[in-house]
């Protein structure tokens, strides 16, 4: 059962009314104002950390020049995907030489209708399995470099975040590598069909994979420099029953006592409430 918060007695089933049969307080008020005031400080310092957050989100887009240049150069990788990332031939004695280009759409179209055994069945070829590892290399380094990218362009929202500099350059340089992979796979699947039927098939790396990585190595830069000379994070002023929020957060984590906090916020409050009325004669003077 429960205790009588001021004089601790313990309370049976039969007391069922509201004040306390030893001490005679209001078991319902008793401590109200002093819970009321935990649960003020409590949405005061949540709204405070709340602050920071929006701050930082801020001040990762439009904090700087720096800020907002790289916002347009992550998306920029996304548009070099539109252009041809490769370029396969397709000729024969009855045949026309056409040349096509694969860009991100085409991937897209590619991998959502791709049947997965006949790959698999490929890849084991003693013939053409080579050629078909490349291929498959190639599809999965540019979709991951993709999704990196898309990360990055999320992540930004956290950039001022203490890990979000090292966060940034990390996912753009796994972009990059990955990137540079792809080329290399469909250069192996190249060679390999080319080398099976000369006469009928041959690729080629398109000029939107350089296109792609030059953007991501951009994208890169602007991360580094961003590194290095820093985001000034301008901090909204808040407060936590008078005293400023970093103020109570410092008193908080070294266990002060709460009347020492609450006697703190009182000189605060008054100080502001002097002030306050000091602008009000001036204004009135005026």
């Amino acid at each position: 059962m429960a205790n009588c918060p001021k004089c601790g007695r313990k309370l049976t089933i039969l007391d069922w009314r509201p004040n306390c049969p030893e001490c005679g307080v209001n078991l319902v008020y008793y401590g109200m104002e002093e819970r009321l005031l935990n649960e003020a400080d409590a949405a005061e310092a949540e709204h405070a950390r709340l602050q920071k957050r929006i701050d930082r989100l801020k001040a990762s887009f439009i904090g700087s020049k720096l800020t907002i240049i790289r916002i347009v150069l992550s998306i920029l990788p996304i548009a070099a995907l539109l252009l041809p990332l490769c370029n396969v031939t397709y000729s024969g004695p009855f045949i026309e030489e056409t040349t096509t280009g694969v860009n991100a759409i085409e991937i897209y179209n590619l991998v959502s209708s791709l049947d997965f055994d006949a790959l698999f069945t490929m890849i084991g070829s003693s013939l053409l399995g080579t050629s078909f590892i490349g291929y498959a290399g190639a599809l999965v380094c540019i979709l991951l470099s993709l999704v990196m990218v898309i990360v990055s362009l999320l992540m930004l929202m956290l950039a001022c975040s203490p890990k979000g500099n090292p966060r940034n350059i990390t996912l753009n340089s796994i972009a990059i590598v990955l990137a540079a992979a792809s080329a290399i796979f469909f250069t192996v699947f190249s060679n390999g069909i080319s080398a099976v039927f000369p006469e009928f098939i041959s690729g080629s790396v398109g000029i939107g994979i350089f296109v792609y990585i030059a953007a991501l190595v951009l994208l890169l830069g602007i991360n580094i420099v961003i590194a290095k000379k820093g985001v000034e994070v301008k901090y909204k002023q808040c407060f936590v029953g008078g005293l400023p929020a970093e103020e109570y957060f410092e008193l908080v984590e070294k266990g002060t006592d709460i009347k020492i906090i609450r006697e703190k916020m009182a000189v605060a409050l008054e100080a502001k409430e002097a002030e306050k009325n000091k602008e009000k004669k001036e204004e009135v003077k005026a």
